[in-house]
This record gives C-alpha cells, sequence and structure tokens, in this order.
C-alpha cells in the first residue's frame, strides 16, 4: 500500500492515500460488528460470510438495499455526521425482518467529492452501530472518491443488507383474518423519508437548521437527524413467541402504501389515527407546509416505524413483549373486509 500513489491522479482530485487512511480509521468499528459467520476481512476483493446450516433445514436468503436520501442534505448543513449510518442500516435491516429474516451482514457504498478521511470514518462507525444493533456484521464496503461529480462536503450513502429465514418460518399473509389487529410499533421521528418535502416546506439553509423550536425542545436540523430506529431486535422477540401474520416497515408512501404490502386479497385496514400519540415534528410539519392530512399520511411514517397483524388474542402479550424490548406499542386498527386498500378514520 505504501507504494501505491499516483501524483497525477490526485492533482486529477483523487488522493488514493487518504482512501487507505479512511480504511485504517475505520477498521475497530468495523471488526466490533464481526459475529462467528465472517470468514474474511476488510480490505478484500469480497465480504465472506460462512452461513451456519445446523439450525436452519431450508434456508430462505432475503436481500435488502436502500439508501439515506436527500436526509443526508441536513447532515451537510448541520456538518453531522455520526449517525446518518444508522439511517442506511435501518432502511435496509427493517425491510428484512419484514419477512421475518434475522439480517446476517451488510455492505455500504459512499460516494463523495472528495476523501477526508476522519469524515468517512465516523460515517462508517455510524454504520457499525446500526449493525450492531441490528446484530448483523458490516463485511465490506465501497468508498468512492468522485470530484466533478459531487460537491466538496457532500456525499451518497446507500447499503445492501442480506438475511435468512426458515422457509417454514416465512410469513404467510394468507392466515390474516378479518378481525386480526393491526399494533404499531413508535418511530423515533421522520426517519429517511419524506426529506424533498421537508426542506422545501422549511427552506432549510445554515441559519435556519440550528434554530431552536420550542415544540420540538431542540433545534430543527436535531429533531429532523434523530436516526431511523432499527426494529430487528425486538420484532424476532415477538417472532419468537407470537404467530405474527404480517409487518409493514413505513418508510416512503407512508400508510397508504406501506401498510396494504403486507394483506392478502380480500382484506383491508382500518387505522384509527387517533389510537397513538403523535409526535411534535409532524404536527410541526403540517403546520409550516398546510399539508393535507391525507397527504403527511401518504409521505410520513406519522409517528409509527413498523406494524404488524397478531390475532386478538394475542394482542397484550405481543404489546408486553415489545415493551420490554424498550419499544413504545398501540394497537392502531383492524383487519376489515376489502381489497388490500386502508382507511384511516
Amino acid at each position: 500500500m505504501e507504494k501505491s500513489f499516483s501524483e497525477s491522479y490526485k492533482q486529477a482530485g483523487v488522493d488514493v492515500t487518504a482512501g487507505y487512511q479512511s480504511v485504517e480509521l475505520m477498521k475497530e468499528a468495523v471488526k466490533s460488528t464481526y459475529n462467528e459467520g465472517v470468514v474474511s476481512d476488510l480490505g478484500g476483493f469480497g465480504g465472506l460470510y460462512a452461513l451456519n446450516t445446523e439450525k436452519i433445514k431450508e434456508p430462505i436468503l432475503v436481500s435488502g438495499t436502500d439508501g439515506v436520501g436527500t436526509k443526508l442534505k441536513l447532515a451537510f448543513l448541520m456538518d453531522k455526521h455520526d449517525t446518518i449510518g444508522q439511517d442506511c442500516v435501518a432502511m435496509c435491516v427493517n425491510d428484512i425482518i419484514c419477512c421475518g429474516a434475522k439480517p446476517l451482514f451488510f455492505l455500504d457504498y459512499m460516494a463523495l467529492g472528495k476523501n477526508v478521511p476522519e469524515v468517512v470514518a465516523t460515517i462508517v462507525k455510524g454504520v457499525a452501530d446500526g449493525c450492531k444493533m441490528a446484530g448483523c456484521s458490516l463485511v465490506g464496503g465501497e468508498t468512492a472518491e468522485m470530484p466533478g461529480f459531487y460537491k466538496q462536503g457532500e456525499y451518497d450513502l446507500a447499503g445492501f443488507s442480506v438475511g435468512v429465514v426458515e422457509k417454514e418460518k416465512m410469513l404467510d399473509n394468507q392466515t390474516i383474518e378479518v378481525g386480526d389487529q393491526v399494533i404499531g410499533i413508535a418511530s423515533s421521528g421522520v426517519h429517511s423519508n419524506g426529506f424533498s418535502l421537508v426542506r422545501k416546506i422549511f427552506e432549510i439553509d445554515e441559519e435556519n437548521i440550528k434554530e431552536y423550536k420550542e415544540e420540538l425542545g431542540m433545534s430543527l436540523g436535531e429533531a429532523l437527524l434523530t436516526p431511523t430506529k432499527i426494529y430487528v431486535k425486538p420484532i424476532l422477540e415477538i417472532l419468537k413467541n407470537v404467530q405474527v401474520k404480517g409487518i409493514s416497515h413505513i418508510t416512503g408512501g407512508g400508510f397508504y402504501e406501506n401498510m396494504p404490502r403486507m394483506l392478502r386479497d380480500g382484506v383491508a385496514l382500518r387505522i384509527q389515527k387517533d389510537s397513538y400519540p403523535s409526535l411534535p415534528i409532524f404536527q410541526l410539519i403540517q403546520k409550516e407546509g398546510n399539508i393535507p392530512e391525507r397527504d403527511m399520511y401518504n409521505t410520513f411514517n406519522m409517528g409509527i416505524g413498523m406494524a404488524v397483524i397478531v390475532k386478538k388474542e394475542e394482542v397484550e402479550k405481543t404489546i408486553e413483549i415489545l415493551e420490554q424490548q424498550g419499544e413504545k406499542a398501540y394497537v392502531i386498527g383492524e383487519v376489515i373486509e376489502g381489497n388490500k386498500d386502508i382507511q384511516i378514520v
């Protein structure tokens, strides 16, 4: 590595030695995520992971990929990069868990205008923190320095994860019946969706993003940069003890797009919007932007990050397990007759 240096490439804006320095700075955080399945070290051409099939008769691999989106613009303005990696992990592993799968490993991809090793290492530490929350290993990634394509000080961040579920334990939405209950698990805030609308509403810049908001108890930037919750461990816990019939991760498209995705033909959902406490950030967004209520529920998670469907007899047990896991959970609706649609009343 010491001999790998190109003065010509550096003059074009790409410093390969900065890339090596970034890897050195992030190594400890990355290795802290390793479990017994990891059989490769950082720096190879691929991340190697051994699938333990002793306890899994018919393993089904489940994959998910996503990015952080324009929430990154707020990180740039706040010069705060320590939690954005958690957002990236959450957007992938929260999708995987909707299939009942346990995430095994994660890879990230970062493209930026100029490689500042300390910033890159901070971002990757956030990714590693997210992986530990999800119980998966960060087995590799890529940092691409692209001067002239990204502005200096800006970057994009995306990720990819693979999980596994026993075939016979895959969720079966054909078991969903009219009368089953919908349990919502609280979000931490806006999570990582709807930020193009948020930025337009508040006309966010370097000054007003740091402005203290009485109704939020913090600055607008702090509230909006609250990292996306990772629900893997609490969901896995209820899957062990309860017959979960459907799971939905409430991301872009809000309630209207995501909740019907867990339904079978012939059923729909009725959601009671006053069944759980609203978060101040959503009240502020709606007021400042004069946003119609339906658009709010069609864009944001509105305070519910995940929704699960269980039998009425198992509601109390499910909520108890979630609360033991440190989550706030509420009965927010029920399954009714219909055609994969949703009513919010």
